[in-house]
């Protein structure tokens, strides 16, 4: 599939990748900062990986409390027939609740099909949950509607059969026209439960942690993962032009947790809005690289005071990036489906 994509790339692209610790190992200097962070990397305990933890998942929750009240007639609905439904999340909103009692799409959607009558025949809204968008994006969500609907949709996402594009801005103007992200990406210990740019030195730490205390996910191998990107305008931002973004679509190749987020960032054009993975954000800056590997690796990149500019100018506004498009074969009937939406940014 890698080799596939990647005969796409021509003249006017570019490939992004580094695997583990190739790019940091580039030249003498890069790799004897890399190494003296390392040596500090290794003084973190499980403990304090903890106690990290638990601070951020709190912060976390705070915010997923915040989740926008949908009522059934809210639900904008793209597609319904008798065995799914295809809606139109805005953002703001959780696509599940992270705990009892919050508002949710999910929620919305299945009151929704209850009050209409049509075809609905899961007894909880849980239930209908085949996939789900960040509180903070939005565009098409699929949700189920029978049994057998669940399952072909499992089976679909699991062997990478659905097709999902993105619409997003990101700071700053991309030079190529189109490429591939390829960077893998692993947990951050120094910043959990994010994610970020595998590398060997920080592959290497996670031997002497304690899976008792800091849980299994965070030490799970690093994940090949693959985005290709596709500019589709270079614009400002609110018209002022001292804050140039690029409109690009995005095709997550590997669909891992927060890729579309870190790849932006270690990319060198963090995603507008982006409070987590942007300028200031709670997850390591640049995606986990650091500032010379990340000129090596993307010179077209924004600059800090750029991204800085563009996070004041965009504060109290929504994530600008939104699911565009996503195309599958009915889970049920086989027919070929593809359904569109525009964003509002």
């Amino acid at each position: 599939l890698l080799w596939a994509v990647s005969t796409l790339i021509h003249d006017n692209e570019s490939v992004v990748s580094a695997f583990t610790s190739r790019i940091p190992h580039q030249h003498s200097h890069t790799r004897r900062r890399t190494t003296e962070l390392f040596v500090l990397q290794e003084k973190i305990t499980a403990e304090e990986i903890n106690s990290r933890l638990q601070s951020q998942l709190a912060k976390l929750r705070e915010k997923d409390r915040a989740s926008t009240a949908l009522s059934a007639e809210d639900v904008e609905v793209i597609h319904e027939d008798d065995d799914i439904i295809v809606v139109n999340k805005p953002a703001g909103v959780l696509s599940v609740p992270s705990e009892a009692g919050l508002p949710s799409l999910a929620q919305a959607v299945f009151e929704k099909c209850q009050y209409s009558g049509n075809g609905l025949r899961l007894a909880k809204f849980d239930q209908m949950v085949v996939h789900r968008l960040g509180m903070d994006t939005s565009g098409l969500v699929v949700f189920a509607k029978s049994i057998d609907a669940v399952r072909g949709m499992n089976s679909l996402f699991r062997t990478r059969q659905i097709t999902r594009q993105y619409e997003c801005l990101v700071a700053g103007h991309v030079e190529k026209d189109q490429g591939l992200i390829n960077l893998p990406l692993m947990r951050d210990y120094e910043h959990p439960p994010f994610m970020r740019v595998s590398t060997d030195e920080h592959q290497s730490v996670l031997a002497d942690l304690d899976p008792a205390v800091v849980g299994k996910k965070l030490l799970e191998a690093e994940k090949a993962s693959v985005t290709h990107y596709q500019v589709l305008a270079r614009e400002c931002f609110q018209d002022q032009e001292a804050l140039p973004v690029t409109r690009m679509t995005l095709t997550s190749i590997t669909g891992r947790t927060h890729q579309l987020n870190v790849h932006c960032a270690a990319f060198g054009h963090p995603i507008v809005a982006d409070t987590t993975y942007g300028f200031g954000g709670d997850a390591a800056a640049n995606g986990g690289l650091d500032e010379e590997t990340l000129r090596q690796t993307a010179p077209d990149c924004a600059s800090d005071d750029l991204q800085k500019a563009l996070a004041e100018a965009s504060k109290g506004t929504n994530m600008c990036v939104h699911a565009k498009s996503i195309r599958f074969r009915h889970p049920v009937t086989g027919e070929e489906l593809e359904f569109s939406s525009e964003p509002s940014f």
